[in-house]
């Protein structure tokens, strides 16, 4: 094998290259004459090495993390890798059933930083030291190109919408699901500033700030405030009932009434579209100062970003509600035994009253008049005991007609006195309850300090119930 031929042929048509990617093309293509191999150029585009030239193989991979096999070590080290058996070596990642040796270089700038990697894999017997030679000098030629060209290939819009999505389903909250998919809508539209207007129980609301104050971003989302619910309404019932739109930017021509916020905080440019379906989705706004005309391709992906956005964000409200379910009792909707398990076990010692309570006479009610009957005396009292709680005190149902309040008091007096109210509570919708009360001793588990509440309890019932008992300290 001539390695000078190689190096001359490769050499004499980086030149002509116009693009970095056909640089790493007519790299491949020439080295590909005279090496019976798989050869691939891996460049660095955002955070992750794409491939952006190939040859020899069937299938090969699109990208690859830069912290993965030997490509992603010679990428990280800047060092060359030659591997005499690609079985032996843990990061080799198969491209062929057959390959046995490999040798990947890395492609540096002039100042000697890797911006990404030439890779060559055999499958049959290789000089891999002539090679590696070869490789090297052929990888800095192609470097020096690339930079020449302008560096390595910007990641492409759908590729940023790609590495978005991910972010977008792997948020872990609202707060961060509506922060990521602004941060993504500005940098796929490269649009400056995104506002997203979601739907909820009491009417429009904005999503998650993320610009400085004074900036576009925060200008529109002040100008909506003020324009209060009714506008933020007409915007997304437009956009659902018409779809997406776009600015054109032409003189004279002002914008409707209801954009008219946008126009006032600086607008020149924007694309609006809908979020989620009708009823409870929402509005996603993407602006800049500049005035510019958005063409129909930004507009697909931000309907794509907005689609992906309501699809992550349905699934975490789902799972919301699915926990909600796990964790309450779904007759009366107070949390059940397991949470309430958790909250005692962080009782305060001297601190943390537990209030047992039972519903006198509740098995007459289910006897004489039917477990109907029974389970709206149970949803009545857990509303009527909710109400009669402070702010922060929380209610359990344990079981049938077994009700837990946790509170937190500074003296036993002040939690008999809520436990008072709970049965004043109770009679104001024609129910009598007992209630005992009982504080943790220092070094007394939670299960102890509960029965001390329910004996407290059962002694309420027998001296003839409707009352408060409160546990010897």
């Amino acid at each position: 094998m001539d390695h000078q031929r190689v190096i001359r042929d490769v050499t004499v048509r980086l030149p002509m290259a116009s693009t970095a990617a056909e640089a790493c093309q007519w790299t491949v293509t020439a080295l590909a004459r005279y090496a019976p191999a798989t050869i691939s150029v891996l460049l660095q585009v955002h955070d992750r090495l794409r491939c952006v030239a190939a040859t020899g193989s069937w299938q090969v991979y699109s990208t690859v993390p830069p912290d993965t096999g030997i490509v992603g070590r010679v990428y990280a080290s800047g060092r060359t890798s030659v591997v005499p058996d690609v079985a032996a070596d843990p990061d080799y990642i198969p491209v062929r059933p057959d390959v046995s040796s490999e040798v990947c270089v890395p492609v540096l700038d002039p100042a000697g930083r890797p911006i990404g990697v030439l890779d060559l894999q055999w499958s049959g017997p290789a000089d891999l030291a002539a090679w590696r030679d070869t490789a090297e000098r052929l990888a800095a030629r192609l470097g020096a190109r690339i930079v020449a060209l302008g560096g390595p290939p910007a990641e492409s819009r759908s590729e940023k919408l790609l590495r978005h999505a991910a972010a977008l389903t792997s948020a872990p909250t609202e707060w961060d699901l509506m922060h990521a998919a602004i941060t993504a809508a500005r940098d796929v539209s490269t649009l400056s500033a995104a506002v997203l207007v979601l739907v909820g129980r009491e009417g429009p609301r904005l999503g998650a700030p993320t610009a400085a104050p004074g900036d576009l971003e925060s200008r529109i989302r002040a100008e909506l405030a003020e324009a209060g619910p009714e506008a933020l309404g007409r915007m997304i019932s437009l956009a659902h009932r018409y779809g997406a739109g776009y600015t054109l930017g032409e003189a004279g021509h002002p914008p409707t009434d209801d954009h008219a916020p946008l126009t006032r905080a600086g607008a020149r440019t924007l694309v609006a579209v809908p979020v989620g379906p009708p009823a409870g989705g929402g509005l996603l706004l993407i602006a800049d100062e500049r005035l510019l005309r958005p063409d129909p391709t930004t507009v697909n992906l931000m309907e794509l970003l907005a689609g992906q956005a309501w699809n992550a964000l349905d699934r975490l409200r789902t799972l919301a509600r699915l926990r909600e379910q796990a964790s309450s009792d779904p007759l009366t909707g107070l949390r059940h035994t397991g949470p309430f398990g958790q909250r005692i076990a962080a009782a305060t010692p001297g601190r943390t009253a537990l209030l047992a309570i039972d519903v006198d006479g509740f098995k007459n009610v289910n006897d004489t008049y039917g477990h109907q009957a029974g389970d709206r005396v149970l949803v009545g009292l857990a509303r009527a005991l909710e109400g009669a709680l402070r702010h922060g005190d929380e209610l359990y149902r344990i079981g049938g007609d077994e009700f837990v309040a946790v509170i937190e008091v500074n003296r036993p007096e002040e939690a008999v006195r809520i436990a008072e109210r709970l049965t004043e509570a109770a009679r104001r919708i024609g129910r009598t309850i007992s209630v005992g009360v009982a504080l943790p001793r220092p070094g007394e588990s939670p299960d102890l300090t509960l029965r001390r509440a329910d004996q407290a309890l059962y002694r309420v019932k027998r001296e003839g119930r409707d009352g408060v008992h409160l546990a010897a300290a």
